[in-house]
């Protein structure tokens, strides 16, 4: 079915979006050491509650149809306070709610669109019950949105900047009218399912547009699967959603994470749940909770209302178990020092490369291709490689990441300016994956040159970045 969208009203939004001053703020309205100190607090808060909550609560499946319409969201007692004693019964310390799941249906007084919970037989802003009942409750606020929205055809090789412009304004809408939010947790963006790039719906753009309104404000991005575990590429948290296959290492890991879970068999309400034996609070709280918390990770725990907008009696019970087992240390350890996160469009992807001789299977063209997986691999034989990326034309640079195996020990990053070669940084970064940010230059070509290292080197990701300051 061909949906009528009111294009006219979103061109108007992102025009008027494109001229407010915060539309220019930069990513560095927060120090690097504020950031610091609200990512430790969010590892601090230890245990949370998701709330999967929308009109796939009324489908009995966690996907809706994006044609399913409006009146089907029809709760009869709908109790946000519920929600939140039950929190509190787990000893947690925040909720979060999923303001709108990916078929586009917002649960918010939202003035971006018709189809909202306001023309639902509800007629009730759920975001503002949820946000005055957790506060009133002495618990923190975060929200989820999905960037995927099928129902307002955001999807792949549909985007406009009407679309963009719809984004930006519903953020904007959630960022301005409920409150201190915490964490804003973003989902269907950058997810081999998704399909829709950074680049797509600029992630730059987004991050600095919330980081205007609510500077203290999270960004987490559920991309963990794409991205290497050892730096913050695009989000402010490192996120692992378990049912996903995204398991963290409660022994290696370095930064400050996110790990979920539903405590049901889904994400969102089914009509077998009633009946359903909960995950068990022993091992949740045992294998999970506590040492994740130890690893510098925050667990997050969905909890689904049901088509009445109440939890079931069984996941109540769970919950009251959860608390009788875990109560949240006093103080939980530091994360050890991490480069800030990564949010710039990448300038390498896909441009034309170059690099001393490779293996034929793995050639250049595996460095920059943006996938992780993948890897440019010199040839045994060379004894000082290099890899080299064309930026077609002058561009500006200001960091560069090298994503490979830990086998490069000493490098030299160089830059080109009309065919001479001048250097950026000497390197001794042994770890996986080498951040270094420096003064802007403008080059035509950039490279890395491999002066030591383990074993035959490989680059899985060469990324070139002019990061806005």
């Amino acid at each position: 079915m061909k949906r009528k969208v009111n294009f006219s009203v979103w061109t108007a939004m992102l025009a008027g979006i494109l001229l407010l001053p915060s539309a220019v703020t930069t990513a560095q309205t927060i120090s690097a050491e504020q950031l610091r100190k609200d990512q430790q607090d969010f590892v601090n808060l230890g245990f949370g509650m998701f709330i999967h909550y929308g009109i796939a609560t009324y489908v009995n499946d966690d996907w809706a149809d994006p044609d399913a319409p409006a009146s089907l969201f029809n709760p009869k007692k709908l109790d946000a306070e519920q929600w939140a004693k039950a929190a509190k019964s787990a000893n947690m310390t925040y909720g979060c709610l999923t303001t709108k799941h990916h078929s586009g249906f917002p649960i918010w007084d939202t003035k971006t669109t018709d189809y909202n919970v306001m023309n639902s037989p509800l007629k009730r802003d759920v975001v503002k019950e949820y946000a005055d009942a957790f506060r009133k409750n002495g618990l923190k606020v975060m929200l989820y949105y999905s960037i995927l929205d099928t129902h307002h055809e955001l999807r792949p090789g549909q985007i406009t900047k009407a679309h963009i412009g719809m984004v930006k304004e519903q953020l904007r809408e959630l960022l301005t009218n409920y409150g201190t939010i915490d964490a804003m947790i973003i989902d269907g963006w950058d997810a081999p399912w998704s399909r829709i790039s950074y680049d797509d719906v600029p992630f730059e753009e987004i991050y600095m547009l919330i980081k205007s309104i609510q500077p203290r404000c999270l960004v987490m991005d559920l991309n963990a699967a794409k991205y290497p575990a050892e730096a913050l590429f695009y989000t402010d948290i490192k996120s692992y959603e378990q049912g996903a296959g995204q398991h963290i290492s409660k022994e290696s890991n370095k930064l400050p994470a996110l790990s979920c879970l539903p405590l049901q068999s889904n994400w969102f309400w089914k009509t077998s749940m009633p009946r359903q034996r909960m995950k068990n609070p022993e091992e949740l709280v045992n294998k999970m909770l506590v040492p994740f918390n130890q690893a510098y990770c925050n667990f997050i725990l969905n909890v689904a209302p049901n088509r009445d907008g109440q939890f079931d009696d069984n996941a109540l019970e769970a919950l009251k178990q959860i608390g009788k087992l875990y109560n949240k240390p006093a103080t939980l350890p530091s994360f050890p020092e991490a480069a800030m996160p990564i949010i710039s469009h990448n300038k390498a992807k896909f441009q034309p490369a170059n690099t001393s001789w490779s293996n034929d299977y793995a050639i250049m063209d595996f460095g920059n291709d943006d996938r992780f997986g993948t890897a440019w691999n010199s040839h045994p034989s060379v004894k000082k490689p290099w890899y080299e990326v064309e930026l077609s034309g002058d561009k500006g640079v200001n960091l560069i990441t090298i994503t490979e195996d830990g086998n490069i020990t000493k490098y030299r990053l160089e830059y080109s300016v009309n065919g001479v070669w001048k250097t950026l940084v000497n390197g001794t970064d042994a770890g996986k994956v080498k951040v270094h940010r420096f003064n802007r230059v403008w080059a035509d070509k950039v490279r890395i040159v491999i002066e030591e290292y383990k074993n035959t080197p490989s680059i899985n990701e060469f990324g070139v970045y002019d990061e806005r300051k």
